[in-house]
């Protein structure tokens, strides 16, 4: 798929791998719609003003993933700001500390609401605006905890194992309707949401867990999912990037 003039939506797309993936895409000729809980933020602003800087549209969505109206909204915003939709990112996510012992039910149940619930409500909108065109494609963000047994973020290593496997169901599902869906997998990258770990976890991970000694940056994720988006070949595709971090066995 060539982004020339195609409208994109990324959820969870004004600050890390949301924001690089925003640009990257409008940089490659997309108009984006980004998704935040918070419109008026000065990530959003600052996100919609470097898109409109490159020359394409931009509009900027307020919407709680957890909430499925509002996902399915989000999608209808898009549509009608921007003149349809050709790819979705959905990046949106949200932490779930705890064992499954300790976990509290609220946070539980917000995980699935916003990492698969939010899958769910955003793909049943965007698809049928898609297939009049017999071309879309569809990225989901996974990530390397849905691949390994994770301490101490049960639910989030749950929700995150179901991603890959609604990639490959609704990959082959759309199939014949020429609708690509895959997913992706990063390791430790270097976001807000990184800044819940200990120096000691940190240095655990850089020296220990990481073949590659070295977080990832979400302009790398950006840069694979690009490839996800535009690549023509690729249907039902779990990429992991991670560093070569679920490569290891000890």
């Amino acid at each position: 798929m060539n982004l020339e003039g195609k409208v994109c939506l990324v959820t969870g797309g004004v600050r890390g791998i949301g924001a690089a993936t925003a640009l990257r895409l409008a940089r490659a000729g997309a108009d984006v719609a980004v998704q935040s809980r918070d419109a008026e933020s000065e990530a959003a602003r600052e996100t919609k003003a470097a898109i409109e800087a490159l020359g394409r549209r931009c509009i900027s969505i307020a919407a709680d993933m957890a909430v499925a109206a509002d996902a399915a909204r989000t999608v209808e915003e898009t549509v009608a700001g921007l003149g349809g939709i050709d790819v979705l990112v959905h990046n949106a996510g949200a932490a779930a500390p705890g064992s499954v012992m300790t976990v509290s039910e609220e946070v539980w149940y917000h995980a699935f609401n916003v990492h698969v619930h939010a899958v769910f409500h955003l793909c049943r909108a965007a698809i049928p605006h898609m297939i009049p065109k017999k071309e879309g494609a569809i990225v989901l963000l996974g990530s390397s905890a849905g691949h390994r047994g994770v301490l101490g973020a049960a639910a989030y290593a749950t929700v995150k194992g179901a991603i890959p496997q609604f990639t490959r169901v609704l990959a082959r599902e759309m199939a014949d309707h020429n609708i690509r869906v895959n997913c992706i997998s990063p390791g430790v990258v270097r976001t807000r949401f990184q800044d819940m770990l200990t120096p000691a976890q940190v240095k655990n991970n850089l020296e220990n867990r990481i073949p590659l000694h070295r977080e990832g940056t979400p302009e790398e994720i950006a840069q694979v999912i690009e490839v996800l988006a535009t690549n023509d070949f690729m249907t039902g595709s779990d990429v992991v990037i991670d560093g070569g971090l679920t490569m290891r066995i000890a």
